[in-house]
């Protein structure tokens, strides 16, 4: 093993200048989305209202491995990328543990994010589509600060629908958004006609992204020359991370490592998708076996562990087609007092589906122990989590304790996809002790 620095940055020549498309390497695709409608798998015409024409292109294709990265988005990427891989050496030590641990940082750019890479990505296709407006949603805030930013970017007007319980918690993130020119609104609003009926329902809901994303998808189809990005989940938002995964297979390469257990937070399942895609490519191909892939989750929104893996909306107004993938419901809403973000009621169908053909496991931890992590790795490491990142550092934690009891020297790599600047309500919260756990109860799960 060569000598490896604390901090390693790939060479720029070096950097991906393709996606890379995951779902070419299984033996089993993800199923198709299903228009609500005719029952029957949507066509490029069906999306046409709501994505931009490429992005259709990117979300439908099942077998295309590689795409090629265009010039303007990577001329945008050499800004912050390529992004460092760290070995924890401090955290190790604290451990006292014989496994290597490595960290993917990703918040090295203004928001503080992995959401960056597919923003650009997005609002690049609908410039060169003509198109002038987006819509999203955001949850804790990363992509639609990420989103605000490449809208500025391309010279796009942006609309942002935010989750009303983070928009209270962390008012500073809605004024970094408006600073990149977005309109950013709490959802539920009373400025749709899904946020209308969501409020009726229930007029002191705090939100749910599944909430957003009707409001949003509802504002895009009906003003002109817009169209609706979304962080997570979709097809084409796994392959745009997948620049997240290149570029740590690269490094593990010149480390002359490769990982025994690869780790990342998961809610929607976009930083996950894109740190593992180039390593489950060598599981899925024969190249490279016995590698282990844990997608962590808040025990407050446990999708993978405790969800159904069928058909469902991927919004809480019904109104989006129907993936197959691990869900609570449509209509679930994860607790006010959730800190973080990682509030989807659905995973994405391609980790839905490498997760229920056994590629996979799948662990949820209560948020008090995500914070105890996040606390100690930020006083060992001097970076500051976000608390989504901080669920794989608690896995990741705990996978080299198992090591330290073992005696087993296991390199494990994990996702740091942000930081948690804009996240200290919560860390106070935790600090004072007066954070709590939340763990919803099988029947709220049943009714949705």
């Amino acid at each position: 093993m060569k000598n490896i620095p604390y901090r390693f940055y790939l060479p720029e020549e070096k950097m991906p200048k393709t996606w890379y498309n995951l779902r070419a390497a299984m033996p089993e695709k993800p199923e198709p989305l299903i228009n609500p409608g005719t029952g029957k798998p949507v066509t490029a015409d069906d999306l046409r209202p709501v994505f931009c024409d490429e992005l259709i292109r990117q979300e439908l294709d099942d077998h295309t491995p590689e795409f090629e990265i265009p010039k303007a988005i990577l001329d945008m990427y050499r800004i912050f990328r390529p992004s460092p891989l760290i070995r924890a050496y401090r955290l190790e030590e604290a451990l006292q543990t014989p496994a290597r641990i490595y960290y993917k940082f990703e918040g090295n750019n203004t928001s503080g994010s992995h959401k960056f890479n597919s923003a650009l990505a997005q609002a690049y296709y609908a410039k060169a589509q003509g198109i002038s407006t987006l819509t999203t949603e955001t949850g804790a805030g990363q992509w639609g600060t990420a989103l605000a930013e490449s809208c500025a970017a391309f010279g796009l007007d942006l609309t942002v629908f935010m989750v009303k319980g983070s928009y209270n918690q962390k008012p500073y993130r809605k004024d970094v958004m408006r600073t990149f020119g977005a309109q950013v609104l709490a959802s539920p609003s009373d400025t749709t006609n899904a946020g209308r009926a969501i409020l009726e329902r229930d007029p002191e809901t705090t939100g749910s992204l599944g909430c957003a994303i009707s409001e949003a998808v509802e504002k895009a189809v009906t003003t002109p020359n817009c169209r609706y990005v979304l962080g997570s989940v979709l097809n084409q938002v796994l392959l745009h991370q997948s620049v997240i995964g290149l570029e740590s297979y690269e490094a593990m390469m010149a480390f002359e490592e490769y990982p025994d257990i690869v780790i990342g937070c998961a809610g929607g399942g976009s930083n996950l998708g894109g740190l593992i895609a180039p390593f489950m490519r060598d599981t899925l191909t024969g190249k490279h076996t016995g590698t282990r892939y844990i997608a962590v989750e808040p025990a407050s929104c446990p999708t993978l562990t405790r969800g159904r893996f069928e058909y469902d909306f991927c919004d809480t107004g019904k109104i989006t087609p129907m993936a197959k993938m691990y869900t609570l419901g449509a209509g679930f809403i994860p607790s006010a007092n959730h800190a973080g973000g990682l509030r989807y009621h659905g995973m994405s169908p391609i980790v839905s589906k490498l997760y229920h053909d056994g590629y996979m496991e799948a662990v949820a931890y209560e948020q008090t122990q995500v914070f105890e992590a996040a606390v100690q790795f930020a006083r060992l490491e001097t970076i500051l989590p976000a608390p989504e990142s901080a669920h794989a550092i608690r896995c990741a934690m705990d996978e080299a304790i198992k090591c330290r009891e073992s005696g087993e020297s296991k390199v494990i790599l994990f996702g740091l996809s942000g930081t948690g600047y804009f996240d200290m309500s919560a860390y106070a919260s935790y600090l004072d002790g007066t954070m709590g756990d939340t763990i919803p109860k099988d029947s709220e799960i049943a009714a949705r």
